[in-house]
């Protein structure tokens, strides 16, 4: 499986910076992942088409939107294992800038991800995605780590 992690802006905390790695290290058993970084734009607009230009067409896309729909670790897990069941191979989570998304980012979306009702900067959003993809493959492969 190949998952795309589209984030706007760069990781400024070295405890957010080592604990993205150590996800993105145990992850390397699971899936290829890859970070692409766009720099901060002066409108979600702009932010959003720098976005939807890097996914591929062939790409399934969930956007992380504090509106979008709350999963619980099993569910999402479930939701990973079901797209790979059929036959989606090629994931794409987009991560907005401070101001949020774009309206035509979320409209492309087949899917909008809330992780929670409260609000995260999105380089703390960034870090409890990647622990959640990796618990994730953990709990598809009913290996000790979720519980």
């Amino acid at each position: 499986m190949k998952i795309n992690l589209i984030v706007v802006g760069k990781l400024k905390e070295k405890f957010l910076t080592d604990g993205v790695a150590e996800y993105l290290k145990r992850l390397k058993k699971f899936a290829t992942l890859e970070v692409r970084e766009i720099p901060e734009c002066r409108t979600v607009e702009e932010e959003g088409q720098r976005i939807l230009s890097l996914v591929s067409l062939n790409s399934w896309l969930c956007v992380l939107d504090v509106a979008g729909e709350a999963l619980s670790s099993e569910d999402f897990a479930k939701k990973i294992a079901e797209l790979n069941l059929n036959g989606m191979s090629n994931l794409t989570f987009a991560i907005g800038g401070a101001f949020g998304l774009s309206e035509e980012l979320r409209r492309a979306a087949a899917f909008r991800l809330s992780l929670s009702k409260m609000t995260f900067t999105h380089q703390m959003t960034r870090l409890v995605l990647v622990e959640q993809i990796y618990r994730a493959f953990k709990i598809n492969r009913h290996e000790p780590y979720h519980w």
